[in-house]
């Protein structure tokens, strides 16, 4: 199935002061593998473009974008719910992947510590940027 995924995206958002988003996306783009990462950061919300403070973009290799997959493979995939009433500052995680029919699928992590490897992972890839 590592193949067959075509875009991940983590977005992370927190509207206490001071807000801040973390956003991170998974891609492949014209036969390569991409990483994207952007975090916005500033003194009133919603956080627009102007608060953009760090982002960038990678080509990663062949074991970089493994070790994404591995860090995924196990979770799990459904529909897109609407969550307007919980206020949650996520993480929201979409996968798509190719002949992908809905218009959203939201992704979930089998553990926390899943979550904390892929947090972990994204941030060292940050990092390199």
């Amino acid at each position: 199935m590592i193949g067959e995924v075509t875009e991940f995206f983590y977005t992370l958002s927190a509207s206490t002061y001071p807000p801040h988003d973390q956003r991170y996306r998974f891609y492949r783009e014209n036969g390569g593998t991409f990483f994207y990462q952007e975090k916005r950061e500033g003194d009133q919300w919603p956080l627009g473009e102007e608060d953009v403070t760090v982002s960038g973009t990678r080509e990663l290799t062949e074991a970089e974008w493994s070790a994404f997959f591995d860090l995924i493979r196990d979770g799990t995939v459904k529909k897109r719910e609407e969550h307007l009433e919980d206020g949650d500052a996520g993480p929201w995680l979409y996968l798509y992947w190719k002949g992908d029919r809905s218009e959203w699928q939201e992704y979930s992590f089998p553990s926390r510590k899943a979550l904390s490897a892929f947090e972990d992972f994204c941030a060292a890839l940050a990092e390199r940027d």
